[in-house]
């Protein structure tokens, strides 16, 4: 094997490693808008509010509690909101884990922008090293392991989702920090439904890309291998 050869089998499989966390978290900034909750609420069999609150009050105060994670305000976005009586409507345990969402979340943005940055450099070096149908095979590999990853992620969810919920927390959060009384606006706006449909449909999402991603890398090196004029 030729100092080029290796050097193209380095970049593409760093490059399928990178495809599945890519687009697990281009799958999840998706969901992290109101029109998530604005459909969410209205699915069926979605839990009401014990404590009396309304379809517009979710959609109310859900749509500022998600701005919130991917905007550039502090704090004092959620802290200034107030119920009709005056009221506060997150207490400072529940603002306090907002916060901790909000890093979490700007940290995957980062990690996204400059992930994505490495695999175009990547992409670059492998083409550079005469490595295009190393390329694709790489994107498709990680399309394979991507499936790979959100198989096992839909099994958990199907088989005991309270302890991938759990594990998920314990992971990003300090432990203590994210339970709430089911009296809280936070679980009254984000029940446990809402995080369970939450993980399946970003699952949806990343399985629709990286099937796109094996289908056109695939005809990608079928067009390598026969040439402009061959059939695909």
């Amino acid at each position: 094997m030729n100092k080029n050869s290796k050097l193209a089998k380095t970049l593409g499989w760093l490059i399928t490693i990178l495809i599945p966390l890519i687009v697990l978290m281009i799958s999840i900034r998706l969901l992290i808008t109101p029109v998530f909750a604005l459909v969410e609420y209205r699915m069926p069999g979605f839990p009401e509010d014990p404590f009396s609150f309304t379809l517009q009050d979710r959609l109310r105060w859900s749509r500022p509690s998600i701005n919130y994670l991917v905007n550039e305000e502090g704090i004092d976005f959620l802290e200034s909101l107030q119920f009709d009586s005056g009221e506060p409507i997150f207490n400072p345990l529940e603002l306090s884990h907002m916060e901790d969402v909000k890093n979490v979340v700007t940290g995957m943005r980062i990690a996204l922008a400059l992930s994505m940055l490495f695999l175009l450099g990547l992409s670059f070096g492998l083409m550079k090293a005469g490595g295009q149908e190393e390329l694709f095979h790489a994107f498709q590999r990680g399309g394979w392991w991507g499936i790979g990853l959100i198989a096992a992620i839909l099994i958990f969810v199907a088989v005991s989702f309270s302890h991938l919920f759990t594990w998920f927390h314990l992971i990003f959060f300090e432990n203590g920090t994210w339970r709430f009384y089911t009296s809280d606006t936070l679980i009254r706006l984000f029940p446990i439904r809402f995080w369970q449909d939450a993980f399946i449909i970003v699952g949806v999402i990343s399985l629709i890309l990286y099937g796109a991603i094996i289908i056109l890398s695939r005809n990608a090196v079928s067009r390598i291998r026969n040439g402009p004029s061959g059939e695909i």
